[in-house]
């Protein structure tokens, strides 16, 4: 028991940690900070991937019974997750971060609501926060916690929230999407007409010289 919690604990903290620098992305509004947090993610998501692969390639040559067996058979749940970080996340989040370093000429320069979106694209946080998620029950199983009389209620809540990560992720992209639109140009901006008054050719006749 102690040695599964040694396997799963450590990638419960690193997916934990890269969910909650993932949400903070968006908040970010100075390119320096930004470039610097999108680091820490692709640190922690790649570090949690490496962690995961391992363990799950042990179960797969453990005879079975194991601990590291035990430990892999948990981290099933969370092998879709991590496949699509692996597959998008990754990628986004370094064509994030080079975008980034583009604006981060000083500790001052603001990041565009451009940037604050990208880092609100929910395949950036979604993944990485329900791979998050996915790690928690082996953790409290391998802890001792019986999770098999809860497990409908625990599913349909844990679907609910997945949902809510991701409504939430798309309305936050969608608003700083919306805040990097150019603002309309002056010459598109329709002028009303001004009526000249006409002039009668007696007030028009003093006029001439």
């Amino acid at each position: 028991m102690e040695s599964e919690l040694a396997a799963l604990v450590p990638i419960a903290v690193l997916w934990l940690a890269a969910g909650i620098v993932a949400d903070g992305l968006p908040r970010l509004d100075r390119a320096r900070a930004l470039r610097r947090r999108t680091g820490w993610l692709l640190a922690l998501t790649l570090t949690g991937l490496g962690l995961t692969a391992a363990v799950l390639a042990a179960g797969l040559a453990s005879a079975g019974g194991t601990p590291v067996d035990r430990a892999a058979a948990g981290l099933t749940l969370a092998a879709a997750p991590a496949l699509v970080v692996a597959a998008c996340t990754v990628r986004r989040a370094r064509r994030l971060r080079a975008g980034a370093r583009t604006f981060a000429t000083a500790p001052g320069t603001p990041a565009p609501h451009g940037l604050r979106a990208a880092a609100a694209h929910p395949l950036i946080g979604l993944p990485v926060q329900v791979a998050a998620l996915a790690t928690l029950p082996p953790v409290l199983a391998a802890a001792g916690l019986d999770l098999a009389a809860g497990a409908g209620p625990a599913v349909t809540v844990g679907g609910l929230v997945v949902i809510a990560i991701g409504v939430r992720h798309a309305l936050r992209h969608s608003r700083l999407a919306e805040r990097a639109l150019p603002a309309p140009a002056a010459s598109m901006v329709p002028v009303p007409a001004v009526p000249v008054p006409a002039v009668s050719a007696g007030a028009a006749g003093p006029l001439h010289v």
